[in-house]
């Protein structure tokens, strides 16, 4: 069988690695490795998609994944890459999310027979006794050390508490908590995270005298720049309550050419060879492997139906061939059709814009449309005469639309 490390090099999944001959080497036969998560949302984002592949990569090739959600942890916050503290969620708050996110996850794995596993670190960490921890755990860590890490360095700037200052210590336990219990031997997350995954990697080796190791995956932004799963209405969220799938669609469909080969290689399963084959295309012809990849990305998070019904709205919407129930809609009441409604107001209320004011500057710059026909005036009112077949068809810019129904 493949070995699983040249898998996720060659799909883009490798930034840094602790020792790379060694993991290799440890990857020829099956282990158990982990993620964590942090509880702060309800849903994960594409930027949180990236490591949860990596982990249906490890999957299907045999190996054990972990997930681990910081129940515990998630009581501290990371404050890593932060340059403020965060703002500390109730324990139930915390446990909300956590469900929410488990169902999530279930969706990429397969959690049966325990082929992997669902873990939440509140388990281990919240009954610790404090001075027991400290002399078995702390004594493992020098100050100068962890004051050298760049999200401490950062952060001694703005003010770091005492209670952030502990969040390597307690993650570090986790992975040394996991090799004790579960034999994992594999820490993999963010960049963000190499100095707190290695941290873990030197106590298993002052602990217990264990051999570990860490992997880091790329930070990725878009072509521009861009953060990754950042739009200009914000997160890019796995949850269809928070993004429906065809705003998930949308979001990869309008990836920028140069970024589509690499998001093929990382947010599907293609096979290579085929993914290098669609991305031969140049120009307009590089259309079919957006479509390609909005398409598997929004089957593995939404599921087949969901894929193609939004795959058939996109078709329809961009090919003139009209408006499918996929779009997402809202419905008002004619009766407030009757007295007209402001169409700055409208776009606001749909979510187009968030504030009349954006949508005021939107129109103003030509990039706002009801029925197809750009809004000439900001003062424009949008009444009953505006319905057609039952609903009116908003667009801002080239390719948002919203469906408003009216009954």
């Amino acid at each position: 069988m493949v070995n699983v490390y040249d898998v996720l090099k060659e799909r883009g999944f490798v930034e840094q690695v602790s020792d790379e001959q060694g993991l290799r080497a440890a990857l020829e036969h099956p282990i158990t490795c982990y993620i964590g998560y942090d509880p702060s949302a309800s849903s994960f984002h594409v930027g949180n998609l990236l490591t949860i592949m990596a982990l249906v990569h490890m999957q299907r090739h045999g190996h054990r994944p972990i997930t681990v959600v910081g129940g515990g942890t998630g009581m501290i916050g990371d404050p890593s890459g932060k340059t403020e503290m965060r703002q500390l969620l109730t324990p139930e708050k915390i446990q909300a999310n956590l469900e929410a996110q488990k169902k999530q996850l279930a969706r990429y794995m397969d959690y049966s027979e325990g082929k992997a596993l669902m873990l939440n670190n509140a388990d281990w960490l919240l009954p610790l006794n404090y001075i027991s921890f400290l002399r078995d755990i702390g004594r493992h860590f020098s100050v100068n050390r962890m004051l050298a890490a760049e999200a401490y360095r950062l952060r001694l700037e703005t003010g770091l508490s005492f209670l952030e200052f502990n969040y390597q210590v307690l993650q570090a336990y986790d992975f040394l908590y996991l090799y004790r219990h579960y034999g994992c031997i594999l820490q993999m997350g963010g960049n963000d995270q190499w100095g707190n995954i290695l941290a873990g990697v030197e106590l298993i080796r002052r602990a217990e005298g264990g051999e570990a190791f860490a992997l880091t995956f790329p930070l990725l932004t878009t072509a521009s720049g861009a953060k990754m799963g950042k739009t200009a209405e914000g997160a890019v969220w796995l949850d269809a309550e928070r993004l429906s799938p065809y705003g998930f669609y949308q979001y990869w469909i309008n990836t920028e050419d140069a970024d589509v080969e690499r998001f093929l290689k990382i947010y599907t399963l293609l096979p290579l060879d085929e993914i290098r084959e669609l991305c031969q295309a140049k120009g307009a012809d590089i259309r079919r492997a957006k479509e390609v990849l909005a398409f598997e990305a929004t089957r593995l998070t939404h599921g087949e139906v969901e894929a193609e019904r939004a795959r058939e709205a996109s078709r329809s919407l961009f090919g003139g061939g009209g408006v499918s129930d996929a779009v997402p809609s809202t419905t008002i009441p004619a009766t407030e059709l009757a007295s007209g409604i402001p169409v700055a107001e409208l776009f606001q209320r749909v979510g187009l814009t968030k504030t009349r004011s954006e949508a005021r500057r939107l129109i103003q710059q030509g990039g706002a449309y009801l029925n197809e026909r750009q809004v000439a005036s900001v003062d424009q009112i949008v009444s009953q005469a505006d319905v057609q077949n039952g609903f009116l068809l908003l667009r801002a810019g080239k390719k948002r639309y919203h469906r408003v129904v009216v009954s």
